[in-house]
């Protein structure tokens, strides 16, 4: 007699069972895990946009901004700042990444510098605008953004031109 290949009904039925199990197990927790993912990358991208900003002002000589539009959920990275012939390096729109990431601070009660005093705006720098000069400086300033879950994250400098990132734990900065 001839042996043949292949798999049974049951051997198949028992494979798609599975794969359903596995399946109605992993989507409850990767739609728990995608928000907080954006807006992981969208804090990652704004701290190294805002340090190309630093090195660009240091390369050129001059000063290089961000320019925050909380209106239009947006942010623009942009060189020669305040001078004739100013160029828009970068434009940044958060809605992007999806999974409601926007300015804001979600359920964080505490401002990001000592964490003593209530969170009075989503951007901290003047008018709107984070802006490094030919040293690496720049005013110290936060900016918080917040996701569909409201968890929050802020990305700021310090008076010395440090750029940080932070996140909010639930009743503390880290």
């Amino acid at each position: 007699m001839k042996k043949q290949n292949g798999f049974t009904v049951i051997e198949v039925i028992v494979v798609m069972a599975l794969i359903a199990i596995v399946a109605a197990t992993a989507i409850p927790a990767f739609t728990v895990w995608l928000p907080n993912y954006r807006l992981r990358a969208a804090t990652n991208d704004l701290y190294a946009n805002m340090q190309l900003a630093k090195s660009g002002a240091v390369r050129d000589h001059g000063e290089w901004a961000v320019q925050f539009d909380t209106v239009n959920n947006g942010y623009g990275l942009i060189s020669k700042w305040g001078e004739v012939g100013q160029t828009i390096v970068k434009t940044v729109d958060l809605s992007d990444y999806g999974s409601g990431v926007a300015f804001g601070h979600g359920n964080a009660t505490d401002d990001v510098p000592d964490g003593a005093n209530p969170i009075s705006d989503d951007v901290t720098y003047g008018s709107d605008v984070a802006v490094f000069n030919m040293r690496g400086t720049c005013s110290a300033g936060y900016v918080y953004l917040e996701n569909s879950r409201n968890n929050t994250f802020a990305v700021g400098s310090l008076s010395s031109g440090a750029v940080r990132m932070r996140r909010w734990s639930g009743s503390t900065w880290e």
